[in-house]
């Protein structure tokens, strides 16, 4: 018998049970390496919104809690949230909250569900659908409350 040290095939006589792995160089990624597949926009968006949730909370906090130091200062805060700018704002809180919930439902699908893993795209777009219709049906009613209409 030959001797194959780097394959590991065989060793002065004996055959080795376990031979050495070939190394290989890792393929390269084509271009970026995110390349825009529904789980990572789905990734994204989902941290993008607990973010912006995570900040309104700290505000909101804040703003209650100047209730107790100051009425008055508490009273003139909540006056400028009656701006449109605010109410704009407030329409893009219902935006992140709508799809950081529904999103948040598939993520537990896909956990727990047996077949979740494979449905994912479709429950992304099913998470999709079902937000553009809430705020098809939230959007026009507030900015008529927002502008007055």
């Amino acid at each position: 018998m030959s001797e194959k040290s780097a394959g590991g095939l065989a060793t002065a006589g004996r055959v080795n049970k376990y031979p050495l792995p070939r190394i290989r160089a890792p393929k390269a990624p084509a271009g970026t390496l995110y390349r825009g597949n529904t789980g990572m926009w789905s990734w994204v968006l989902h941290r993008i919104t607990g973010v912006a949730i995570f900040f309104f909370l700290l505000v909101h906090i804040l703003d209650t809690a100047l209730v107790r130091v100051s009425p008055e200062a508490y009273n003139v805060v909540i006056e400028s949230y009656k701006t449109p700018i605010m109410g704009l704002g407030e329409l893009g809180l219902v935006v992140a909250i709508g799809f950081h919930a529904l999103n948040g439902l598939r993520i537990i699908l896909i956990d727990f569900w047996s077949v979740g893993p494979r449905y994912h795209k479709l429950m992304f777009v099913v998470v999709i659908l079902l937000w553009v219709i809430l705020l098809i049906g939230f959007t026009p009613r507030h900015l008529m409350h927002v502008f007055g209409g």
